[in-house]
C-alpha cells in the first residue's frame, strides 16, 4: 500500500511558502507515494500546479480528520490549540530549545499518540541539516534591514517602517532594495556599513550576497564568524556599523553581542538590527534588546530610549516567505531525498534520529503532560 502524504495549508499570517512544491510532489508520486494537497489561499503555488502533476486536492484544514496513518507535511507551527495530535507531523515546531510555551506545543503529540519529526533537526551522516531555509532567511533579512536603514534616513521621526509583502521573484526584491539604497545614499552621503555575524553559514552567505548584489561595496560589508567572535561580546564594531545582521545558530549560552552599555557609546551609528536567528524567547539570546517578534505587517520594533540615531529591530520568524517561490524550491529539493525514504522511516537513519530525539524531548515533559505515551524504546 502506498504511503500517503498530506500537505497542509499554512495558517501563519503572510506565510506563502510550502514544504512540497509541484516539482517535488511529482517526484514523490513517481516514486510510488500518494500525495494529498490541501487547497490553499496563501501558498505561492497555485492549487492547479499540484493537480497537474498528479496530486489529489483536498479541503483546507482537512488534515485534522485524515486517517492516522497519513503523514502530515507542513512548515510552520500549528495554530495554538489544545486538542491532542494523532498523526505523524513533519514540520518546524520550535519547541525543542526551551522556547516559551514549549511544553504546551510538545505535549499535544504524546497525548494523542502522534509523533513530531522536526524539520529543524533532520541531519545527514555528517550531522549537517538536510534542508534549511537559512540562505533565503539571511537574504530577506538583509534586504529588509537595508530598507529600514533608508526609511529611517528619509523619515527620522517615524517609529516604524511600513509593512511589506512577498515578492513574486528575487529580481523584483533586488530592484526595490537598490532603489532604497540610492535614496539613503543621497541623504547620508554614503552607502551603509553592514556587519554580518555567522557569515560563513547558509544564513550569513544569504545576507552577504544580498548586500553585494544590491551594490554595497565589499569594504562596507564586515563578514564575521566564529573566529571574530571567539573573544566574546559585546563588540564595539557592531555599534559602529549602520546595520547588524545576526545569523548564528545558537546552541549554547554565549556573551551578548550588544547590550545597553555598548549601545550607549558615543560612537554608535547602529540604527537597524536584524536578528535572523530570531531566538526571541531563548533566555540566552545574544541580542537581548527586544522581547517580541516583528511581522511583515510591522517589520520593525523600536528599541526604547535610543535616539540620534533611532534604533529598530527586525525579528520576523519566517523571513524566507518574502521570497516564497525561490525559498520553497530550494528547501523542498534539499528535503526530497529524505522525503523519498519516508516509507522506510523506521529503518532510515535520518528519520530514526528524528524520532529518537522526539522521544527524548517528550521524556523531559512532566508526566502529567505525556498522557499514555510510551517511549520509542518501549519503556514507560
Amino acid at each position: 500500500m502506498a504511503t500517503i502524504l498530506h500537505l497542509r495549508s499554512e495558517s501563519k499570517p503572510l506565510e506563502h511558502r510550502s514544504a512540497l512544491t509541484p516539482t517535488t510532489t511529482k517526484a514523490l508520486i513517481d516514486a510510488g507515494y500518494k500525495v494529498n494537497v490541501e487547497r490553499s489561499p496563501v501558498r505561492i503555488f497555485e492549487d492547479s500546479e499540484f493537480e497537474e502533476v498528479g496530486a489529489t486536492l483536498v479541503p483546507e484544514g482537512s488534515w485534522k480528520d485524515a486517517p492516522t496513518d497519513h503523514v502530515i507535511i507542513g512548515l510552520k507551527e500549528l495554530p495554538e490549540d489544545k486538542f491532542a495530535l494523532k498523526h505523524t507531523h513533519v514540520q518546524f515546531a520550535h519547541c525543542y530549545k526551551g522556547q516559551g510555551g514549549w511544553q504546551d506545543v510538545l505535549s499535544r503529540f504524546p497525548r494523542g499518540g502522534g509523533t513530531l519529526l522536526d524539520l529543524e533537526f533532520l541531519q545527514d551522516e555528517t550531522g549537517r541539516r538536510v534542508a534549511a531555509f537559512g540562505y533565503h532567511a539571511g537574504y530577506a533579512g538583509a534586504a529588509l534591514a537595508v530598507e529600514a536603514w533608508a526609511h529611517q534616513l528619509k523619515k527620522p521621526s517615524a517609529k516604524t517602517m511600513p509593512g511589506v509583502s512577498s515578492y513574486a521573484n528575487q529580481d523584483l526584491l533586488l530592484d526595490d532594495v537598490r532603489t532604497k539604497i540610492s535614496e539613503g545614499e543621497k541623504i547620508a552621503g554614503r552607502k551603509p556599513r553592514v556587519l554580518v555575524i555567522g557569515a560563513l553559514g547558509r544564513c550569513g552567505r544569504g545576507a552577504v550576497d544580498l548586500c553585494t548584489q544590491a551594490g554595497i561595496p565589499d569594504e562596507n560589508i564586515l563578514k564575521w564568524d566564529m573566529a571574530e567572535t571567539a573573544k566574546g561580546g559585546p563588540f564595539s564594531e557592531i555599534v559602529e556599523s549602520d546595520i547588524f545582521v545576526n545569523c548564528i545558530y545558537l546552541s549554547d549560552p554565549i556573551p551578548p553581542f550588544i547590550n545597553k552599555e555598548s549601545l550607549s557609546s558615543s560612537k554608535r551609528k547602529l540604527s537597524v538590527v536584524c536578528d535572523v536567528s530570531c531566538d526571541t524567547t531563548n533566555p540566552h539570546n545574544p541580542v537581548p534588546i527586544y522581547t517580541e517578534n516583528s511581522t511583515f505587517s510591522n517589520p520593525t520594533l523600536p528599541v526604547p530610549d535610543y535616539e540620534n540615531p533611532p534604533l529598530s529591530v527586525i525579528s520576523i520568524d519566517h523571513l524566507p516567505s518574502l521570497l516564497p517561490r525561490e525559498a520553497s524550491e530550494a528547501f523542498s529539493q534539499a528535503l526530497l531525498p529524505s522525503l523519498l525514504s519516508l516509507k522506510d522511516r523506521k529503518t532510515t537513519k535520518v528519520w530514526q534520529q528524528a524520532e529518537e530525539l522526539f522521544s527524548t524531548k517528550v521524556g523531559t515533559l512532566p508526566e502529567t503532560l505525556r498522557g499514555a505515551w510510551q517511549k520509542v524504546t518501549g519503556s514507560a
